[in-house]
């Protein structure tokens, strides 16, 4: 019998009932993430039922995307600050929330934060669980081994009701992480050019599996860069399977197993790494000792090229043609001395400790460059914290970047950070569609380091000369 995945292990463990050619399976979910955007709807057809949450102990509950990132004290200075919509929806996840019993990290909570960093913060986010939230990075879970991924509204209501949801299988897909990282080329780089080699669509149908020296190699907060960004290259998807870096992370958070059900948890996650000899419906390498800091160029994650490299020349192509108009570019041109106007470190793929400490790496003794605006824009409460306690704000504040409050911020327009039409924002979160960041704004995805040396330069930059 061949040897099994872990994808395929995962699965099979929560398989209720099997997929058939009529139907899919019906799966088992250990962990619902909910947050304010995705779930109105759903609780409102709960109510139109007369339903209940199945397992309110299995649903974690936060506000993230609609928060503002300034400081508020009050009702009623959160009414003033966020746009009605966005004010609307968090009073509604408060009332959401009441009235089906769950517990909420909201606003005043010292453990809130944005979905996909408060999971793994809190050891809530386990190998071998099934993880599953109304928005599509919920992929990044799968950086501790978890089977995760995003889900609609009407699914968001259908697990809220049930504590299962209908799935067709995907198939699995090894990418081979060979090589080592050369200085100033992080996780993020990683993933933009993986992306750059097998495309946006180059995963769908498929569940991701980082695998090689290279991969073990990675922090967890490496490799949750990494799986975040696994949906843009069209995978259901991304994992690692875990190991001893994953059960020094878990070890002694709130929410994971502790005494003799720790053993019992560390005895079944050993089990759950991919055998040696398992089986894969596809494979890929991707050799990290080659890459450089990466940069998008145009209007989707794939349109990417090296810091220090020239935009394509593609003839004919009609889409790429018009992604170079929006970004006011042209090809054959470098994108390095690019003029910035905002630079935005943050996001569920980039607002952990190490991502500020290594921005923080760039702009000590420095400046950030007149006419640039720098959001720099922590992850979580704990996050927050944990920085001011080793003075990053400081750090941030002398450069002249902003320190703001928790959220998931200039990542997408909808909480007032908001990137004005024309301006280019070198960006650490992980989509550069049009108006993404703000009608007509143009969008450069970037590791914490390119940032930051951008918000220093002024323009573009390619990192490694500014790193001590």
């Amino acid at each position: 019998m061949p040897g099994r995945s872990l994808f395929d292990k995962v699965w099979d463990e929560h398989v209720v009932v099997p997929e058939t050619e009529d139907a899919p399976a019906v799966l088992y979910i250990d962990l619902h993430l909910v947050h304010e955007v995705t779930s109105p709807q759903a609780f409102n057809t709960l109510r139109a039922n007369g339903l209940s949450v199945r397992r309110p102990d299995l649903t974690l509950a936060t506000m993230d995307h609609s928060t503002p990132t300034v400081t508020v004290g009050s009702l009623q200075e959160l009414k003033v600050v966020s746009e009605p919509e966005a004010f609307e929806q968090i009073v509604q996840m408060e009332r959401n929330c009441t009235d089906f019993g769950l517990e909420l990290r909201g606003l005043g909570s010292a453990e809130r934060g944005i979905v996909h960093v408060i999971g793994p913060e809190l050891g809530a986010t386990q190998p071998g669980k099934t993880i599953v939230c109304g928005d599509s990075h919920t992929s990044t879970h799968g950086a501790l081994g978890a089977l995760a991924f995003g889900i609609g509204t009407t699914e968001v209501c259908h697990v809220l009701a049930t504590q299962c949801l209908l799935q067709r299988k995907p198939k699995t897909f090894a990418v081979n992480l060979v090589g080592n990282l050369q200085p100033g080329v992080t996780a993020k780089d990683i993933i933009l050019g993986l992306i750059g080699q097998i495309g946006v669509d180059g995963g769908t149908g498929h569940a991701i599996e980082y695998l090689g020296a290279a991969a073990s190699q990675l922090s967890i907060e490496e490799r949750m860069t990494i799986c975040n960004m696994a949906i843009e290259g069209g995978a259901r998807t991304g994992m690692f399977s875990p190991d001893d870096t994953t059960y020094e992370y878990l070890a002694g958070r709130p929410l994971a197993p502790a005494g003799v059900d720790w053993d019992a948890a560390l005895s079944h996650w050993r089990e759950l790494p991919s055998d040696d000899d398992a089986q894969f419906d596809r494979e890929t390498a991707l050799d990290v000792s080659a890459l450089k800091p990466m940069v998008t160029f145009g209007t989707n994650p794939g349109m990417v090229i090296p810091v220090d490299g020239e935009i394509p020349v593609l003839t004919g192509d009609l889409g790429f043609a018009k992604a170079l108009e929006y970004m006011q570019l042209e090809a054959g041109q470098p994108l390095a001395g690019t003029p910035v106007d905002i630079v935005f470190i943050g996001s569920c793929t980039n607002s952990r400790l190490s991502d500020l400490r290594a921005a923080a790496g760039i702009l000590q003794g420095r400046k950030v460059a007149d006419g640039v605006r720098a959001l720099v824009v922590p992850g979580s409460a704990k996050i927050k914290r944990d920085a001011e306690a080793e003075g990053l704000p400081e750090i941030f504040r002398a450069a002249g970047a902003e320190w703001r409050e928790p959220g998931c911020s200039m990542c997408l327009a909808m909480n007032g950070d908001i990137v004005p039409p024309g301006k280019l924002a070198v960006s650490t979160s992980n989509r550069n569609f049009e108006g993404r960041q703000g009608k007509g704004a143009r969008t450069v995805l970037a590791s914490p380091l390119t940032a930051a040396a951008s918000a220093v330069n002024g323009v573009v930059s390619d990192p490694r000369p500014l790193i001590n």
